[in-house]
């Protein structure tokens, strides 16, 4: 068996025997759900999709929409159009809580109902049918497979939606809300009824991971601007009034969804998904959650633990019949041109009068623009000669 394939099986099996919780029963369609069903998947840098569990058992997405949705929309609009009608703070309150900010009308953030609410909203077309449509291009380019909505569930949410057509309309008041409450309430229905696997959610979660790119299919999707800035806000309101102890206990972007589903990124590194109907009193998957904690535990994926690779790029030094080549690998921000620097200084010092050294950033996976500029500047004070290869 492939030894990361082990290691998610060792990770289902250890919590698997939590049955606390209970699947959402607000919704007809998902309170009939089997909630014994239990999948993980990841996909790393090299689009591999690694699975265990139900991994082809179809579910509705649900709230894990929201981000991708948001995507979609800052794309298009960019985030300052996004701001005038969502906020971006945590809002320490349930999904469905009826509250929006005083004066503005604004809701908290676009993870909460009532701000993925505004976001479907301002998803371009004339009717709710072209409005899915667009939705529906965006979230399989994600997963890198063409989605289509479950309609009895979709039947389901409509009916039992009286909440949100609240939300809608209290929005609608303040200006919020531009298109008619019917059309942006039914599209966010059809939204969230949208029909995916672990699988699906963990491609979806390695694109957001790796800036945008869909690593299966190697389609650009969205910017890495855009990428980073829904990661930024699922690190804050992802997980609902538990997301403040989920970043400190877990320490990765994440969104859950009330079907069961939770996705998880950690940037650079690779996309995960797990799967579980029970919900905890958030609305939060209980063995998802664990699956995706014990994880991050026993991997070290914590975004705020320290990362050598980040302020320690591969340096590699060769002589050649026309000098020394240093060649660079990995990432290059500020703290890893500060080593870059420290190398070349101590070889320009040992280098003889007329030799030359080539500093070969071709390799470089990531160079930030503001590190390289440094870089540049502090080579020309240098007292050898050096030719920058990038």
């Amino acid at each position: 068996m492939d030894p990361i394939v082990a290691l998610m099986q060792q990770v289902v099996d250890d919590v698997s025997d939590d049955d606390s919780g209970s699947p959402a029963s607000y919704i007809p369609e998902l309170a009939t759900v089997d909630p014994d069903r239990l999948a993980f998947a990841v996909v790393g840098p090299r689009g591999i999709v690694r699975s265990v569990g139900d991994d082809e058992v179809e579910f509705t997405i649900q709230s894990i929409s929201k981000p991708f949705v948001l995507a979609h929309v800052l794309s298009r609009q960019g985030l300052d159009a996004v701001m005038k009608r969502v906020g971006t703070e945590p809002s320490g309150e349930p999904f469905n809580a009826i509250s929006l900010e005083e004066g503005t009308g604004r809701p908290e953030n676009p993870m909460v109902n009532a701000g993925a609410i505004a976001t479907t909203g301002m998803v371009e077309g004339a009717d709710v049918a072209e409005r899915t449509r667009r939705i529906l291009e965006t979230l399989s380019a994600f997963a890198g497979r063409e989605l289509r909505v479950d309609e009895s569930v979709y039947r389901s949410e409509s009916t039992t939606g009286d909440r949100n057509r609240a939300l809608g309309h209290l929005m609608r008041s303040y200006g919020i809300v531009d298109a008619p409450v019917d059309v942006a309430l039914e599209t966010y229905f059809r939204q969230c009824s949208i029909l995916v696997t672990v699988r699906d959610l963990s491609v979806m979660a390695s694109t957001l991971a790796f800036g945008g790119v869909n690593p299966v299919t190697g389609e650009r999707v969205a910017s890495e601007r855009v990428a980073r800035d829904v990661l930024s806000i699922m690190s804050s309101c992802g997980m609902y009034d538990f997301s403040g102890e989920w970043l400190l206990r877990v320490g990765l972007p994440a969104k859950s969804g009330v079907s069961g589903g939770v996705l998880a990124v950690a940037p650079s590194q690779f996309g995960v998904a797990a799967f579980s109907p029970r919900l905890d009193r958030h609305g939060n998957s209980v063995r998802g959650q664990a699956i995706v904690a014990t994880m991050s535990d026993r991997m070290g994926m914590h975004l705020l633990e320290p990362h050598e690779s980040i302020s320690q790029p591969i340096v590699d030094i060769t002589e050649t019949p026309e000098g020394r080549v240093i060649r660079l690998s990995g990432e290059l921000g500020f703290a890893a041109a500060e080593r870059v620097l420290a190398v070349l200084r101590d070889l320009a010092v040992a280098t003889p009068s007329g030799s030359t050294i080539s500093l070969d950033a071709r390799e470089l996976a990531r160079s930030h623009p503001a590190a390289l500029v440094a870089l540049k500047v502090e080579l020309d004070g240098l007292p050898a000669s050096i030719t920058l290869l990038e």
